[in-house]
């Protein structure tokens, strides 16, 4: 997605404007990226905003606000609030609150992500306790642990083997087709899609301030409208790629797909409500962006819910129908 991205971006600039992507690592490593930017080593940077928590605790409400932001905004209703919300400038601002000479790009909406795999199902809390689960760092992986999981944060190479070796029992990763790609089938088979760590899973593009002041109002519009195009076209793709990879799964790999448990999403929701008003008790951006999206989904959320439920009564119909055949 992001050389589409880039191709997008070459020929609406008639390719005065050229992005190389390389791969993680090859001149910085992915914890470095945003300094790097900054600093000019690097003209442009791709991660996961969230990512940056440590810089500024508000980041994580641009990358991975934690159950929604605890007032219901899914990934759709995310770029709504970003395009429509205020979002936009007030990502614009969190650059300057981190002091980074950088333009960020939002990029790439992923999720809802799964509440992962395990062993054995869990039909409750109780069962999932039992477990220890990899996490994400952060305000997700810290909302597991107030809820009484071992939550077990480490990197992405880490953990199969972690698995393998008994080190931990269950993990999440992302969705359907990364968790595939990644191989986590070959060592569980018990899957749960509900989950309410990364309900929004955002990843943007960082720009050098002094190479995009150099660009000219007409590229960068270019990007500009590249970068809206990247949002539905990342979230279209993501549907039906997490489809057929989902279909693999259970088809031809024995994966068992599960319901999460009921009282999961209570008691994830009202320790991830604690956690967000701590931060924002303690920051004030944090507080202001907080602000924003509850803002928002007081005048969003009740309609989007409402329209979502019938949406997904109707996918679960049909889902239903061609399970019994």
């Amino acid at each position: 997605m992001l050389k589409d991205f880039a191709d997008n971006v070459k020929q609406l600039t008639n390719g005065s404007v050229q992005l190389e992507i390389l791969p993680a690592g090859a001149v910085v490593g992915v914890k470095e990226t945003l300094e790097a930017v900054d600093k000019g080593l690097i003209e442009g940077g791709f991660a996961w905003t969230h990512y940056w928590s440590g810089y500024h605790p508000a980041a994580m409400l641009f990358g991975s606000p934690v159950a929604g932001a605890g007032v219901g905004i899914d990934n759709i209703a995310f770029i709504s609030w970003f395009m429509y919300g205020g979002g936009k400038e007030l990502y614009d601002q969190l650059w300057k609150e981190m002091k980074m000479n950088i333009k960020g790009i939002m990029l790439q909406p992923v999720g809802p992500e799964a509440l992962g795999w395990f062993k054995k199902p869990i039909k409750s809390m109780a069962d999932f306790r039992k477990y220890r689960f990899r996490t994400p760092p952060g305000l997700p992986g810290q909302t597991y642990k107030d809820i009484g999981i071992a939550a077990v944060a480490m990197g992405g190479g880490d953990i199969l083997p972690a698995l393998e070796k008994g080190v931990i029992d269950a993990a999440e990763w992302c969705c359907p087709k990364p968790d595939s790609v990644f191989g986590f089938q070959k060592v569980l088979k018990h899957y749960y899609l509900q989950g309410l760590h990364q309900v929004v899973v955002n990843a943007d593009l960082y720009i050098n301030g002094n190479v995009w002041k150099k660009l000219t109002a007409d590229e960068k519009n270019a990007i500009k409208v590249a970068a809206d195009a990247s949002l539905i076209r990342s979230l279209s793709y993501r549907i039906y790629e997490n489809g057929k990879a989902l279909k693999d799964l259970t088809e031809n790999w024995d994966v068992q797909l599960h319901d999460t448990p009921e009282d999961y999403f209570v008691e994830y929701m009202d320790a991830a409500k604690k956690l967000l008003n701590k931060n924002a008790k303690k920051n004030k951006f944090f507080a202001k962006v907080w602000q924003s999206q509850k803002d928002f989904a007081r005048i969003a959320v009740p309609y989007w819910a409402g329209a979502q439920t019938a949406n997904a009564n109707l996918g679960q119909a049909y889902a239903q129908s061609i399970m019994k055949k």
